[in-house]
C-alpha cells in the first residue's frame, strides 16, 4: 500500500523515532510503514489520521 507517512512526517521535522512516540509503535514500524513493507493495523491507522488530522485515504493510497 503506498503512503505519504514519510512526507507528512518530514513536513513536519520529526524523525521516524519521535513519530513513533506519537503513534506509541516501535521506529522499526514507522520505517516498515514508510517503505510499504507492512501495512498498519485499522486502529493504527485511524490514530496516524488523527495525528496528523486527515482521513485515512488521504494518507495511505491501496492501489497500487
Amino acid at each position: 500500500m503506498k503512503n505519504r507517512l514519510k512526507v507528512l512526517r518530514a513536513e513536519r521535522d520529526w524523525s521516524q523515532a519521535e513519530l513513533a512516540g506519537r503513534l506509541d509503535v516501535s521506529r522499526q514500524a514507522v520505517n516498515a510503514i514508510e517503505t510499504g513493507k507492512h501495512d498498519p493495523s485499522l486502529p493504527l491507522a485511524f490514530r496516524i489520521a488523527r495525528l496528523f488530522d486527515m482521513k485515512i485515504e488521504e494518507i495511505f493510497d491501496d492501489e497500487v
